[in-house]
Formats: structure tokens, sequence, C-alpha cells
């Protein structure tokens, strides 16, 4: 994917990551085409993930209905963002994406982008891993390629000249039932309110890096 050829209002890096902030207000007039919104989703999931293997799927909430559903989910501490923002996009970690592994290798090996030698070498080793792996090891996987994704996305969202807040208070256990996903497979990672802010955001204080941090 080249990045120089999409269109961002903003492609300052430092701009975009250390002013970043979470607004739990937006303008209810403005929308977001879904055309912007798979663009952004598209240089989303340029992230990284464990052995490539893209474990995120994407719940796009930006019609009434849809809205109405994602509201449903929330905590009540959520709505303001939730039923004001132009878009709400749900990321949920996909637990079986082992079972089209082999499918992304394939096509590298046939772009040429690894050798034949390669993809067999990760169809001995990642896949079984996973192929034998349990609930637990799957879900782990799941949400950490979800939150590299999620991390992007928020980003992205200041590189298109929007804000975001993202969410996690909300019923876990409703969220996939709600969009008529197979529970059992998906598991929501975060939500993400998109939109251009209509108050201002909280200010925020940091540890600093000594206290979180150990050299050794």
């Amino acid at each position: 994917m080249d990045a120089t050829k999409k269109n961002l209002v903003n492609n300052d890096f430092s701009d975009i990551m250390l002013n970043r902030h979470s607004y739990r207000k937006f303008k209810k007039d403005v929308k977001i085409s879904n055309e912007e919104i798979s663009e952004m989703l598209e240089e989303a999931i340029s992230a990284p993930s464990a052995c490539n293997l893209q474990s995120w799927h994407f719940v796009v909430c930006n019609t009434p209905e849809a809205k109405e559903k994602a509201h449903s989910v929330m905590m009540p501490f959520n709505y303001p963002q939730v039923d004001s923002a132009s878009t709400v996009i749900f990321i949920l970690g996909d637990t079986q994406s082992h079972y089209k592994y082999r499918d992304v290798w394939n096509k590298a090996a046939e772009n040429g982008q690894i050798t034949v030698e390669e993809r067999d070498k990760v169809f001995k080793t990642f896949l079984p891993l996973y192929e034998h792996a349990d609930r637990s090891f799957l879900e782990k996987d799941a949400t950490l390629d979800g939150s590299m994704v999620a991390m992007q996305l928020l980003l992205l969202a200041r590189a298109h000249g929007y804000e975001a807040n993202p969410m996690s208070g909300y019923f876990f256990d409703k969220v996939a039932s709600t969009f008529d996903l197979d529970s059992d497979r998906f598991i929501p990672v975060t939500a993400i309110a998109i939109g251009k802010p209509d108050e201002e955001y909280t200010k925020s204080v940091r540890y600093s890096v000594k206290e979180v941090t150990d050299f050794i």
C-alpha cells in the first residue's frame, strides 16, 4: 500500500500521535461516507498481526438503525459519543482466522512475495500452532491483533481530519449477537466513535516513564 497516494488531511506524524485526545461529544450534522470509512479501514489494516493472521473484523455503525444497535449494547456513560458520532466502529477479534490462513500465504507465494519453500515452512510451523491451540490462546491472539488495528484507526481518524474516542464500556456478551455475528467466533476488542468534536477534550495526566519502566 502506497500511503503517499492517500488523501490525508494531516500527515504530520508527531501532531497526529502526540495531540490525539478522546472526545465525548461530536457534531451530529457531520457525515462520513462509506468510501472514506473504507479508506480509513484499508489504511488501518496495514497494522501488524501475530503470524500475519489478521484476526480482526469490523462492524461500522453509521445509520440511525445501526447506531441504535450500538447504543443498545453500551453502558450509559458512553451514550454521548455513540449518539453524536458520525460513525461508531466496533472492532472484534476473529478466533477462527487461522481457518483461512492458507489463503494468505498461498497468495503471497503466487505473487512472488515469498518462495513456495518459505510458504510451506509457515504451514508446518505457525499453522499447527493455531490448529491445536486452546480457546484462551486464540482469544488472546485475536485481542492483540484487534488492539493493533484499533490504535492505527484512532490515529488515521485524526489524519483524515476527525477525532475519535475508543470505548470498552459496553456489554461484551451482547455485541456479536446484536450484530448477527457468531459469538463463539468473534470477540469484542473495542469500539471507536469518530467525528468532528463539539466540545473540548478532558486533559489527562500520564505516569512518568520512570514509573512504568524497568531497564534491565
